[in-house]
C-alpha cells in the first residue's frame, strides 16, 4: 500500500474510533459516574510514557488527542456526533498523471516511429514538465497494451513489404510510368492486360459513333434540360476537405441558372455537378444516355442507366487524391481533364487514415509532413475530348478539369465489379 493510501486509511480509522468511543463512553458514564474522569487520567499517563522516536508517533499523538477531546466532551446529555465522512486525499506536490489523450498520443507517435527526442520537444512546447514527459515516453515502452500493438505492427509491416515488393516488380515493366493510349483492344486482351492486370489505359476510339460528341454543349444542356433540378456541390473553396465533407456541400438547383453560372464564372473549384447528382437515374435526363453509342470492351449495355454518372463544371474543378471501390470508365465529351494516378500497392505511402482519401495534394505535396510520398511514382495523363480512361481497381487518382468539361463515367463492366474494403476512420491525424 502506498503512503497516500496509508494516510487515507489511518484518517478513516481515526474518525470511526472517535465515533465509537463517544458512544461507549456515554453508556459507561451513565452506568458509573466518574468513569470518564478516571479514564482521562489513565490516557494522559499512558501517552506520557510513549517514546518520542516511536514508529508512527505523529499518528499516535493525533489519536490520543482525539481520544482526549472525545472523553472531555462525553456527557450523558450530549447528542451523538455524526459519523465522519471518508477524508479526501491530501494535496501533494507531485505532478499529476498525464491524460489518456497524451498517453494515446505517445503510443501512436512511437508506433509511427517518431523519436523520443522529437516527442519530448512537442510535449514541452505544449506546457508539460520535461521530467514528467520524458518519464511517460520511457514508461510506454513497457506497457502491455503497447507491446501488443508492437506485435500487430509486425504483421502490418509484413503486408506493407509484400505490397512494396509487388510494386517494385510492377514498376520494373518497360513503360510503367506512362499511361498507354490504345485503339480497339480486343475484349480478351482488355480483360487480361488491364482489368486483371490492373493497369490504367486510355481508349481513344470509344466515342467514334456517339451522338454526344456532336450534340453536347452547355447551350444544348440548358435548352433540353434547363427546367429540371439537379444536385450540385457548392461552396467547396471554403473547405479544404470538400470531398470528404461532400454531404455538407449538396445543393439542389435548377439546371439552366447553373449552366449560366458555369459559363460566366470562369475557372473555379467552388461548384461542380459531380457523380453524386444521380441525374441519370431520372427519366428527365434519359435522353443524355440516348446520345451514348458503342461502349468499351467488357461493358453491359443493359446496366448503363443504373451505373453511370454525368459530370459538368468549369475549368479548375478538382477531385482530390482518393481511390474508388470499383472499376470504371470515364469518357470525356467536352473539354480536357488531367488524371494523375498512383498504384494501389503504394497505399502505405499515401497516409490513408480516413476512408478512401489521402491528405496528400499532388499539386503541392508536403514532404515534411508526408515524407514517404517522396518514394511514390505518379502516372500523369491528359484525357482529350472523345477519349475514355479505364480506372483499374483501387488505383488512386487526382483529377483536374483543364477546360469547361462535360463527361460521363460508368461502371457497368460485365466482369465481377463488387469489392469489399476495410477502410480506416481516423479523423484527427
Amino acid at each position: 500500500m502506498n503512503t497516500n493510501a496509508i494516510e487515507r486509511n489511518q484518517a478513516t480509522q481515526l474518525g470511526t474510533c472517535t465515533y465509537l468511543l463517544h458512544v461507549l463512553l456515554q453508556e459507561a458514564e451513565r452506568r458509573q459516574g466518574g468513569f470518564v474522569r478516571a479514564t482521562i487520567d489513565h490516557v494522559l499517563k499512558d501517552h506520557a510514557g510513549i517514546p518520542a522516536d516511536a514508529p508512527d508517533k505523529p499518528f499516535i499523538d493525533a489519536l490520543f488527542s482525539e481520544i482526549l477531546d472525545t472523553l472531555r466532551r462525553a456527557d450523558p446529555a450530549s447528542a451523538l456526533p455524526e459519523m465522519p465522512p471518508a477524508p479526501r486525499p491530501r494535496a501533494t506536490s507531485a505532478a499529476p498523471e498525464l491524460s489518456r489523450d497524451w498517453s494515446q498520443w505517445i503510443a501512436e507517435s512511437r508506433l509511427r516511429d517518431c523519436t523520443p527526442e522529437s516527442m519530448l520537444e512537442t510535449m514541452k512546447a505544449a506546457g508539460l514538465e520535461a521530467a514528467q514527459a520524458e518519464a511517460a515516453i520511457g514508461a510506454m515502452e513497457n506497457e502491455p497494451a503497447f507491446l501488443a500493438a508492437r506485435r500487430m505492427q509486425q504483421l502490418q509491416r509484413k503486408l506493407e513489404s509484400v505490397t512494396g515488393n509487388l510494386q517494385k516488380l510492377w514498376a520494373s515493366a518497360p513503360g510503367y510510368g506512362v499511361v498507354e493510349k490504345r485503339t480497339r483492344p480486343s475484349r480478351d486482351e482488355f480483360i487480361e492486360r488491364y482489368v486483371r492486370g490492373c493497369r490504367p489505359v486510355v481508349l481513344t476510339d470509344v466515342t467514334r459513333d456517339w451522338p454526344a460528341m456532336k450534340r453536347w454543349s452547355p447551350e444544348d444542356l440548358k435548352q433540353r434540360f434547363g427546367q429540371f433540378d439537379v444536385e450540385i456541390q457548392d461552396g467547396r473553396n471554403g473547405d479544404p476537405n470538400y470531398e470528404e465533407n461532400k454531404l455538407m456541400h449538396r445543393r439542389v438547383v435548377q439546371l439552366a441558372p447553373f449552366v449560366d453560372r458555369v459559363l460566366a464564372g470562369g475557372p473555379t473549384n467552388d461548384y461542380y455537378l459531380t457523380a453524386n447528382n444521380e441525374a441519370l437515374r431520372s427519366a428527365a435526363f434519359s435522353p443524355l444516355l440516348a446520345d451514348v453509342g458503342s461502349l468499351p470492351p467488357a461493358c453491359d449495355r443493359s446496366q448503363l442507366a443504373e451505373r453511370s454518372s454525368f459530370w459538368f463544371g468549369p475549368a479548375g474543378t478538382k477531385t482530390p487524391l482518393h481511390h474508388d471501390t470499383i472499376m470504371l470508365f470515364h469518357t470525356q465529351v467536352i473539354g480536357r481533364k488531367r488524371w494523375r494516378l498512383v498504384s494501389p500497392l503504394e497505399t502505405p505511402k499515401l497516409y490513408n487514415f480516413n476512408n478512401v482519401f489521402s491528405p496528400v495534394d499532388l499539386d503541392a505535396p508536403d514532404l515534411r509532413r508526408y515524407p514517404l510520398f517522396a518514394e511514390v511514382t505518379v502516372l500523369d495523363v491528359v484525357v482529350e475530348p472523345g477519349e475514355t480512361i479505364f480506372l483499374p481497381l483501387a488505383w488512386w487518382h487526382q483529377v483536374e478539369s483543364l477546360d469547361l468539361s462535360m463527361s460521363l463515367s460508368y461502371s457497368n463492366l460485365d466482369v465481377p465489379n463488387d469489392f469489399a474494403y476495410r477502410n480506416p476512420d481516423i479523423r484527427n491525424w
